[in-house]
């Protein structure tokens, strides 16, 4: 604390010095002339998608559009918790401090690697399987990102049928210069060393854009340390105004160290601690894209984008409950083998986006429509008996136990027509109609030498969904209403049985439901920026298991029945308001912009049928309880989330306090309050978190960036888990410092 004393008001005194010798040599012979003041003004973040963008319908549809230029936050490690705050009703899970994965969920979902939204780069799928596995294990570096946007529920139609809706990072590009160069370069506590170099420019008719992002630190836990790549290029050729191509290519690398989960004991002894030395996870991925934009006439806009993906996900550790030591064995003189998995991922997909504008009467209607063709091909391999060292090491003994093959196809076709009603008034139905296609096969296991096959799965379906969104403009605010079907697909992990004895379901129906929205928003008179909703989101037909007697016989033993079990329904309020004030009294050219805001949410996440199962006693005395889980809540659903934030910058000078609060979580569907033997299950406490950062722009060329995240050093975690990145609690980081200093020519 004694560092921000210190460096606010010194940054502060240089930066009003420097505005005073500007006023004093700006003269002639009878006049003196004010300096030009730049505000900068971040009370409109988040900005709002237009009506039309890209050929994509947003009208009625609730967003958010984060300029991330516009918002101080630790951009080096992608801290979600900073940049995310303005967004309501986001759910984060911070596994650890490195920020390769971003962990984000809306409305009471899962924040799970974001996998209940439809994760895009550009437009374009970056997570491993859309359908079958939508983790997102690879995420842009913030410091390379423009914009991000999100679309809630209402996305289902136009860009896929996830409950959570859309999330796009946008990427920088250079749109004036012939050639641009820009530079970012941060320590960090723990050893954090980062260096984010690109270059751009637009000559003629070629644009091109080209970044490297390096990073690695040791990590503020003990056995946590990190190194990570991440490379981009873009080229563009424009045939003409109308006409466009250009080609992108995504590579990234990273080795993580994974210190493992911890005992509530241990966390509250020391949440640095870590008990697992040995445990480890890489990523190579690849995404390709081409991008084809032409207007075939003035009322009629095509776009085509082809692309593919080429990933990988490796673990090998000891993966024990966190109750479970790792030592060195007193009868073999070494540590026991480790658990190695490995997944690999090939997918292809093109999607077509057109917009087409036509008169009715005396307005303008829109109308977007397009098809999708995907194709995704995931070879899992798990179980295998590897070293007893301590390094990256994916060497096994003999063979995967597990070596499984799955595959998607998928055809899709939507269509949304926005009808004007009025020049204020407008209803936009829409519908998508998709096919997918899953298979899996191979094996799940080997059994006395003899490997036990899978037989093989298929699930076709063809989905329609259908969709509704109304708005209504009033000066510049608009109410919007949307209500859109979801559904989401059965996951490759539901398709294989767990066990050799468990059986799944041939009836397994993918999870189904809807969202629908309601509110308010827009700016008023320039210096207040508002969105106040409320939400419903149904979620049927959830996957789970539930246990069985073979053959119907409790003589025989029980197996676990993969099916679909039952539905949650989540509910909540949702608000932001951001307030500009010196412009609100008049007084923002001599003092800056102080802006405040705040972002909150209200959420009751429930389970309102889902039935369960318990087993006591041993054959042939087994008894089966079956309950239902009605009226508990959802797991990992806080009851609020809220922050509060505080920024004032001028033409130099620019810094922010984040305040986050958010309520305590379930961490299982029985809704277990005390914590088990091993951590995995039990309550986890509301936090309270404090975020500083600022930047100092100078010589017109040159910023530097300076932060503290969680000011006061709270103990806290937002997560427990049952496996990756390692069973018990993982606790959130604890403070943290960095300084940066960069510069765009």
């Amino acid at each position: 604390m004694r560092l921000l004393y210190f460096i606010l008001p010194f940054l502060i005194f240089v930066n009003t010095c420097n505005a005073q010798d500007k006023f004093d040599n700006e003269e002639n012979d009878t006049v003196k002339k004010l300096a030009p003041v730049i505000i900068i003004t971040k009370q409109q973040s988040p900005d709002r998608m237009p009506e039309t963008k890209d050929n994509v319908l947003f009208s009625g549809k609730k967003n958010e559009v984060l300029k991330l230029s516009n918002i101080n936050g630790n951009l080096t490690n992608n801290n979600a918790r900073e940049i995310f705050a303005r967004i309501p009703g986001v759910t984060i899970w911070e596994n650890e401090g490195s920020g390769i994965q971003i962990n984000v969920g809306v409305r009471g979902l899962s924040p799970n690697r974001s996998w209940e939204l439809n994760t895009r780069q550009n437009g374009v799928d970056m997570s491993a399987d859309v359908f079958g596995y939508p983790e997102a294990y690879y995420n842009p570096p913030l410091e390379a990102v423009e914009t991000i946007q999100m679309v809630r529920g209402g996305a289902s139609l136009q860009f896929g049928p996830q409950f959570g809706g859309m999330l796009n990072y946008v990427l920088k590009r250079e749109k004036d210069k012939p050639f641009s160069f820009e530079t970012q370069n941060t320590i960090g506590s723990y050893r954090l060393v980062s260096f984010f170099n690109a270059i751009g420019g637009k000559y003629k008719k070629w644009s091109y854009y080209v970044y490297n992002h390096s990073r690695s630190a040791k990590g503020w836990r003990e056995n946590n340390r990190f190194q990570a790549r991440n490379t981009h290029a873009f080229v563009e050729y424009r045939f003409s105004d109308k006409t466009k191509i250009s080609s992108e290519y995504t590579n990234s690398d990273y080795e993580m160290q994974q210190p493992g989960g911890l005992t509530d004991a241990q966390f509250e002894a020391n949440p640095r601690q870590s008990i697992r030395s040995r445990n480890w996870f890489g990523v190579p991925w690849n995404i390709f894209a081409i991008n084809f934009d032409t207007k075939v006439n003035p009322n009629f806009d095509v776009n085509v984008k082809a692309f593919g993906l080429i990933g990988e996900r490796n673990s090998v550790g000891f993966t024990a409950a966190a109750n479970i030591e790792d030592v060195i064995s007193t009868t073999t003189n070494q540590f026991a083998n480790r658990r190695v998995d490995s997944d690999t991922y090939k997918n292809l997909g093109i999607e077509n986006r057109n917009l087409y504008r036509y008169q009715l009467g005396k307005t303008t209607q829109n109308l977007a429509f397009g098809v999708r063709l995907y194709q995704a091909k995931t070879e899992r391999f798990q179980k295998g008996k590897g070293t007893t060292g301590s390094d990256f090491d994916m060497s096994i003994e003999s063979k995967y136990p597990t070596d499984l093959e799955f595959t998607t196809k998928n055809a899709a076709l939507f269509v949304e027509n926005q009808f004007k009603i009025t020049n204020k008034f407008s209803i936009t139905p829409g519908i998508r109609y998709e096919h997918i296609n899953s298979t899996a096969e191979g094996r799940i296991d080997i059994v006395s030498g003899n490997d036990v096959n899978v037989d093989q799965k298929t699930i076709v379906r063809n989905k329609p969904l259908f969709g509704l969104g109304l708005e209504y403009k009033w000066m510049k605010t608009n109410f919007y209403a949307n209500i859109s079907q979801a559904f989401r697909p059965v996951l490759f992990s539901d398709l294989t049985p767990a066990a050799i004895i468990d059986v799944v379901d041939p009836n397994l129906k993918d999870a189904s439901g809807y969202n629908a929205d309601l509110g308010y928003r827009g700016v008023y008179k320039g210096f207040v920026n508002f969105d106040f909703s409320v939400f419903y989101l149904s979620y049927k037909n959830r996957v789970g298991g539930i246990r069985q007697f073979i053959n119907n016989n409790p003589t025989q033993g029980t197996y676990l029945l993969r099916t679909n079990l039952g539905e949650t329904r989540n509910k909540g309020i949702e608000g932001f308001i951001g307030v500009n004030i010196t412009k609100m009294i008049g007084i923002e050219k001599p003092y800056g912009n102080l802006d405040v805001f705040v972002s909150m949410s209200f959420i009751d996440s429930r389970y309102v049928d889902f039935k369960t199962t318990t087993t006591s006693g041993s054959a042939p005395n087994i008894i089966i309880t079956e309950t239902n889980l009605a009226g508990n809540q959802v797991e990992n659903a806080p009851r609020y989330i809220h922050n509060f934030g505080m920024s004032w910058g001028n033409n130099n000078f620019s810094a922010t306090v984040q305040y986050k609060m958010s309520g305590k979580i379930f961490t299982d569907a029985n809704n277990t309050v005390t914590p088990s033997a091993n951590s995995q299950t039990g309550n986890l406490d509301g936090y309270k978190i404090v975020d500083f950062s600022s930047e100092y722009k100078f010589q017109k060329n040159y910023n530097l960036r300076t932060g503290v995240n969680n000011v006061f050093d709270k103990s806290y975690a937002t997560r427990r888990s049952s496996g990756y990145p390692g069973p018990g609690i993982l606790p959130g980081e604890g403070r943290t410092f960095y300084i940066s200093i960069g510069a765009k020519f």
